[in-house]
């Protein structure tokens, strides 16, 4: 029991953490970004919304509630990461992260939709004919979320280091940070099958 248990949250946390599909990555990335370390909070809650949106995606694919065309799908999600690196930059410096809960969580919620359906075939296919779905998704979320954070660390940290030792200013790492995104973004797009 134990054993599923550690297995299903160790899914989780390679699923984000996996190096070959690092669209989650750069999610985060361009999500954590203008934020320093406190607003944790704030972060913590945005992360945790786009693991619900996540979660949601796969209990309506696993129980057949939705089906959707992956080709569609894969093409949306570097469309997300893009639509968030570019609101850092245009909003870069200008405080549009600290507004109230509103557009940016409930964006980061259907993101959240989004990306979980991109994963809804393979989590099928690990699902295979058990009993427990609600039990493994759970757990497979408890492990999404956990990467979540540990990458949400490195990104404050990151951002901390640079912009007190090297003295960068917070519009400058914001714009450099969410440019590369865009820049590693455009293949993902460019070469999706939607586009073929």
């Amino acid at each position: 029991m134990l054993d599923n248990f550690w297995f299903n949250v160790e899914y989780g946390i390679n699923h984000v953490l996996d190096v070959n599909a690092y669209d989650h990555v750069l999610f985060l990335i361009a999500l954590t970004v203008p934020y320093v370390f406190k607003d944790w909070k704030r972060v913590l809650l945005l992360v945790s919304m786009f693991t619900l949106g996540h979660t949601l995606s796969l209990v309506l694919a696993a129980y057949n509630v939705i089906s959707v065309n992956a080709t569609v799908v894969e093409f949306l999600i570097p469309i997300t990461i893009m639509v968030v690196a570019l609101f850092n930059v245009f909003t870069s410096g200008k405080g549009a992260q600290k507004e109230k809960i509103g557009v940016l969580f409930l964006s980061t919620l259907f993101f959240g939709l989004i990306h979980g359906l991109g994963f809804a075939r393979e989590f099928h296919m690990l699902l295979g004919d058990t009993d427990n779905k609600l039990v493994l998704l759970l757990e497979f979320a408890l492990g999404i979320e956990l990467a979540q954070v540990i990458i949400v660390f490195v990104v404050l940290f990151l951002g901390y280091v640079i912009q007190t030792i090297f003295r960068f200013s917070k519009r400058d790492w914001v714009m450099v940070v969410s440019a590369i995104v865009v820049g590693l973004v455009i293949p993902m797009i460019l070469n999706s099958d939607f586009l073929a």
